[in-house]
């Protein structure tokens, strides 16, 4: 069994009511809630993309050369390692970056912890995992604002620049492009194990892997002129994601579920239940335009709808780029990239095939 280095503290996950990227709002109430508060919103020109296509981030162009790419990412404790939940709510964090096309600049940290719970050296622990990541990808956390809560939380501000023509937002896929998933499913599955304190030291670790990898291959892909549409695989899950893709473009997605990278031990922890109350509300939200073509696992429907803290992108290009994205992937160090499907013109849907 996992044993991850604790503090004499409360476990982290424990004073927490979600993990990770499984907070999020589900998806149909946030539907409701952006629709009522975008009425009379100030629009310029320069706001390249803003939250009309559920985007990655918002994108605004300074000059011709040069857009500032803005987004904010934060969730509660997905592990109970403090150092390495910062190093996760950082990367997650800045995958937003990466996915519009861009090159991170800086961050600004955001910290919301119950101090009378946590021993100071706990909460220093969180910030030091952040500072790391940020480190790695070349940028300093220039400030930030910090508050006494009831429960821990910790993410960043992040910014960063891409050449306006090379911003790949998530509603640009076209008809006959190939679907390219950067990372393996099933971060919300180890999650839900963890908690129960039933998931294997080898998951543990490879649970760390993936969401503590930057997604550095958005940016490089961006300069591909067959990448048509990018995004990142996170709270909503795979079939969320693909959905919003097809949604934004007015296009059928189809996954080919065989061919869908999943974590070690994934299916098996599923089948044994291990699975998120997010992953439910994520299908209450969007199911009924999602068809689950007969022949597919048990487990394909919680699989899809699984949360994903620090995902992988999802790349829509064409057919004749797939082999230089598969490279730019492999280059990063994502070995796992596979081809998981494709769009086409038709009615707007996700279908997932066995």
């Amino acid at each position: 069994m996992n044993v991850s280095p604790v503090p004499a503290s409360p476990r982290l996950t424990s004073l927490s009511h979600g993990g990770g990227c499984g907070c999020k709002i589900a998806p149909g109430v946030l539907s409701q809630i952006l629709q009522q508060s975008g009425a009379g919103a100030v629009i310029p020109p320069e706001l390249l993309v803003g939250i009309e296509t559920a985007d990655d981030a918002a994108v605004y162009r300074l000059n011709e050369s040069q857009a500032l790419v803005a987004t904010t990412d934060f969730f509660m404790p997905i592990v109970d390692d403090p150092y390495e939940f910062g190093r996760i709510a950082a990367t997650n964090a800045l995958s937003d970056v990466y996915a519009m096309g861009g090159r991170p600049i800086m961050a600004l940290a955001l910290v919301a912890m119950p101090v009378n719970q946590l021993p100071l050296e706990v909460i220093g622990a969180i910030i030091r995992g952040g500072q790391d990541v940020c480190r790695a990808a070349g940028i300093p956390i220039a400030g930030g604002h910090t508050i006494d809560s009831v429960e821990p939380i910790y993410g960043l501000v992040a910014m960063g620049l891409v050449h306006p023509d090379r911003v790949r937002r998530n509603a640009d896929a076209r008809p006959g492009d190939v679907l390219v998933l950067g990372k393996p499913l099933g971060v919300g599955v180890y999650s839900a194990a963890l908690k129960k304190e039933q998931l294997a030291d080898g998951h543990y670790r490879e649970m760390l892997a993936s969401t503590t990898r930057l997604n550095t291959p958005g940016p490089l892909l961006a300069e591909l002129s067959g990448v048509h549409a990018i995004t990142d695989v996170t709270g909503f899950g795979l079939a969320g994601h693909a959905l919003e893709m097809a949604r934004g473009a007015g296009l059928a997605v189809q996954i080919d579920w065989a061919r869908v990278p999943l974590l070690p031990g994934v299916a098996e922890l599923a089948a044994a239940g291990f699975v998120t109350g997010a992953s439910g509300r994520n299908w209450a939200g969007y199911g009924a335009d999602v068809l689950l073509a007969d022949g597919l696992p048990t487990t394909a429907q919680a699989l899809a709808t699984d949360p994903q803290t620090s995902g992988g992108l999802l790349v829509a290009c064409a057919p004749d780029s797939v082999q230089a994205v598969l490279e730019v992937f492999a280059r990063e160090g994502f070995a796992q990239a596979a081809v998981i499907g494709g769009v086409q013109a038709g009615p707007v849907r996700l279908e997932i095939r066995p």
